[in-house]
């Protein structure tokens, strides 16, 4: 059959069967679920067609969804599975067979459109109906937070950094979780004060749901707040899981958009009994900051490290100055030697430690993980924030180097989704990666927050915390010692080891499923290094992918750049992800501060590789490489961010940093050129020049643009409008894909991958079908069985049996008895047969059934 017909006028399924068939309407209510333990499948969302339409120069573009559990096999070209009919004002204008995209060229901007999936002769479901877009974006609506004054008189704006998805509401649509970042966000190592960060959420026509203020006692950077966005326990509906503070409260609006209600989140109760409150300030001055120091000093007799004779007994000692005071120091004493390190030491150690302007930072003050209901921001559980960090940084590192930057290493935060269990997914939270290096992961039931585990390196030995290099030293704990400065501004999840769960990539290290270090990659120093052939850890850097890199070695791959120069083996590598083993890579002696991976040459086989460029790159004979190491070219792409954009599965590069000089956003192919310019939008993250998300959130399976206006009224997502004739399920529906798009946000936003190799000569065969379950399919069943009954198509009589079985269906699943559910199913299927039944519903609801069938089994 042509992949494109014009086929005669069709017998379609009944109005409301035909709605209800969707495969979505609401999950059941939070409270009444829990994650089926017993589902042998990883769990993932139940998506909607997502049918998009769009108005270009050539006609209406059309794109939806192949869903993962509709793939049946593939073909030469692309995945097997449904047929579609194209409607327009109601009537077929085409069947789509190897592709989810069609070009109408006869389309209008009053045009209306659905299709529907095709099993044999039968349509099993229809989407809803969309108008096109005007153009190729698609503007959502923001409500912009008011400006404010810090306290040091500074004025500041409010603009959309990051933003992430999730379906809040369980109707199969996402919604768009927006945080909003003051124009005084920090670097951890910036001095001075910041805005409180807001998180919003919205659906698609711009809807404000509820509005997070985390408040005051959050600082606002990008290595500060690491949103997860997630339906962590199962109930087919998005929790939101973040570190909060003492002032943090969840606002809700009126459909007006008036405030119809203000709460805080509830504080421990020993924090409660300790006095604090949600009025509490905890941001320094630089006088408080003064004061800090005196009180760190005053109690120095008695720290841990000084008591256990690891660190120098006096102040005096640690400064290199002749002994002057007596131990407990006196208020005097104490003011004294804060006076000589802050006017005297600090500056002598580097002129840019201005201590005395050091403000704005937040180093004491409870710090807590909150999990909220997605769709209402209701606070669901709050506990303390593990681990809590002990001091300033003094323990951390912050005062050793010749840069002292109290509160930097010490916050430190990133954060992902990871099915740790193959199934179920856990949220991870990570602080440190310098020095002491913590990660814990946490399993949502729906009503509390339980560990999984939890790794420590342990504190970085230091000889002088005034004076030292704690960079590159194991820390004490004897299985996570090496975790220290090895990680990276992101982290990725992907099953490394091929045994059906995540590990975490963390920079230069691995944790396994459970926990445990699976290994720390080091390698030795070359010569024209700082020590040639000592073995040390090919360390921190900025960026970070995991994917199937060469589909010519089994398993997958990491690139990664290293930043730590002539300390570091590699600039760049290539390392084996099961393993940690480098393949290939390139010594720079200096910051390789970003690299990506992408199809950009699909003439060579895998995915290329490249480092942004040092000013030496032609004498290092560093480039564009190829996956199994070749110098492709002496140039290379950009290094902000990847996107499938382009119908060949190729990989595009977009461009546009956000510093000083704002540039419009790029969409460029290596080959091609210029394929978007995104006027009237800005990136964000100053040189990074990030766009607010990549991902798959509607449409076929390319990625969409998600970028703030100019003026951040709006959220604009842009669709590629080019026609493809690859038939690929959505990339929402690979779990390494999914927890990686929930992860982007983090710290250095990093692109998503799916766990197998993906590029324009993506052998279709190797291709894993996706093994999921969509909680909420059930009810989502017993909504089109409810739909066909209101149309006609199902008798009432006949409703009653059936709905009993998908009652005992839905009940068998919350308690994870995969096998009876099935079961009840099967028997609903042979209950379709019947005169009761019309042909086109029981087509379309037996379909939908054995699909679930296939989740579950």
């Amino acid at each position: 059959m042509s992949p494109r017909t014009r086929p005669r006028a069709p017998r379609a399924i009944a109005a409301a069967c035909a709605v209800a068939l969707i495969l979505t309407g609401p999950a059941a209510s939070a409270g009444d679920r829990e994650h089926p333990h017993g589902i042998p499948a990883v769990q993932l969302e139940r998506l909607d067609r997502g049918l998009v339409a769009a108005a270009t120069a050539d006609g209406t573009f059309l794109s939806w969804r192949l869903r993962g559990h509709e793939v049946t096999g593939h073909t030469d070209t692309g995945l097997a599975g449904p047929a579609f009919h194209v409607y327009r004002d109601g009537q077929r204008i085409a069947t789509v067979t190897d592709s989810t995209n069609y070009l109408d060229r006869d389309g209008t901007p009053g045009s209306a459109y659905r299709v529907a999936a095709v099993v044999g002769d039968a349509e099993v479901d229809l989407s809803d109906e969309v108008s096109p877009w005007s153009g190729n974006h698609l503007d959502v609506p923001l409500r912009k937070p008011a400006d404010g004054v810090t306290p040091a008189g500074e004025a500041y704006t409010y603009s959309v950094n990051d933003v992430s998805v999730g379906d809040v509401d369980g109707d199969g649509q996402y919604e768009y979780v927006v945080k909003w970042d003051p124009s005084n966000s920090k670097d951890v190592s910036q001095v001075g004060y910041t805005g409180p960060v807001y998180i919003d959420t919205y659906e698609l026509d711009g809807t404000l749901l509820h509005r997070i203020d985390l408040g005051v006692n959050v600082r606002a950077g990008a290595h500060y707040v690491q949103f997860l966005v997630y339906d962590f326990d199962g109930d087919g509906r998005s929790e939101m899981m973040f570190k909060t503070a003492p002032g943090t409260k969840v606002i809700r609006y009126r459909p007006d958009g008036s405030v119809a209600s203000e709460r805080y989140i509830t504080m421990p109760r020993q924090d409660r009994a300790a006095g604090y409150t949600h009025q509490d300030d905890y941001r320094l001055s630089a006088a408080g900051y003064y004061e800090h120091v005196v009180d760190m000093f005053l109690g120095w007799h008695r720290h841990p490290e000084v008591v256990a004779g690891r660190w120098p007994a006096t102040l005096e000692d640690a400064f290199g100055i002749p002994r002057a005071y007596t131990y407990p120091l006196s208020g005097a004493d104490a003011r004294a030697l804060a006076d000589y390190f802050v006017d005297v030491y600090a500056p002598g150690r580097s002129t840019r430690n201005n201590l005395r302007a050091f403000q704005g930072f937040i180093v004491d003050g409870p710090e807590y993980l909150t999990v909220f209901e997605g769709g209402t921001g209701r606070e669901l559980e709050t506990i303390p924030y593990k681990p809590g960090r002990t001091d300033d940084g003094l323990r951390w590192g912050d005062y050793a180097m010749a840069r002292i930057e109290p509160a930097n290493r010490v916050d430190r935060f990133l954060a992902t989704v990871a099915y740790l269990d193959g199934r179920r997914p856990s949220a991870v939270f990570a602080r440190g990666y310098y020095t002491r290096t913590t990660l814990v992961a946490y399993h949502w039931n729906g009503k509390r927050l339980t560990e999984d585990w939890y790794a420590d390196s342990g504190w970085v030995p230091m000889s002088n915390p005034f004076n030292d290099s704690p960079h590159g030293r194991d820390g004490t704990d004897p299985e996570y010692a090496t975790l220290t400065t090895q990680g990276a501004h992101s982290l990725s999840v992907a099953d490394v080891d091929a045994d059906g769960r995540q590990e975490i990539v963390y920079g230069g290290a691995t944790l396994d499923d459970d926990g445990s270090l699976l290994y720390s990659s080091f390698a030795p120093l070359p010569p024209g290094s700082a020590d040639p052939g000592a073995v040390v850890r090919v360390g921190h850097g900025d960026a970070l992918h995991v994917t199937d890199i060469d589909p010519e070695r089994p398993g997958l791959e990491i690139y990664m750049v290293h930043e730590g120069g002539t300390f570091a083996p590699y600039g760049h590598a290539l390392r084996d992800a099961r393993t940690g083993e480098v393949i290939f890579g390139d010594y720079t002696g200096r910051d390789t501060g970003r690299g990506m991976v992408g199809d950009v040459a699909p003439e060579v086989r895998g995915l290329e590789v490249w480092p942004a460029m040092p000013p030496n790159a032609a004498d290092l004979g560093i480039g564009l490489f190829s996956a199994d190491g070749d110098l492709l070219a002496p140039t290379t792409p950009g290094t902000n961010m990847s996107i499938r954009w382009a119908a060949d599965m190729t990989t595009q590069i977009v461009n546009g940093t956000a510093t000083t000089v704002l540039q419009t956003p790029t969409v460029d192919d290596w080959r091609r050129g210029r394929l978007l310019t995104a006027e009237g939008t800005l990136a964000n993250n100053g040189t990074k020049g990030n766009p607010a998300l990549v991902a798959d959130v509607f449409g076929d399976w390319r990625e969409e643009l998600l970028l703030r206006t100019a003026d951040s009224t709006a959220l604009r997502i842009h669709l590629s409008t080019e026609v493809t004739e690859r038939k690929m399920f959505t990339l929402m529906h690979d779990p390494q894909y999914r927890a990686d798009i929930a992860r982007q946000q983090t710290s250095y936003n990093q692109p998503a991958y799916p766990g197998f190799y993906l590029a324009s000569d993506v052998d279709w065969a190797k291709v894993p079908m996706p093994d999921y379950w969509a909680p909420g399919s059930v009810d989502a069943l017993r909504d089109a069985l409810d739909g066909c009954v209101r149309s006609g198509d199902v008798r009432a009589r006949d409703a009653h049996r059936l709905t009993a079985l998908l009652v005992h269906a839905d009940g068998q699943v919350r308690g994870g008895n995969a096998d009876a559910a099935a079961g009840a199913l099967r028997r609903f299927v042979q209950q379709l047969d019947g005169p009761g039944v019309s042909a086109a519903a029981r087509a379309a609801l037996a379909y939908q059934a054995d699909s679930i069938i296939r989740m579950l089994t």
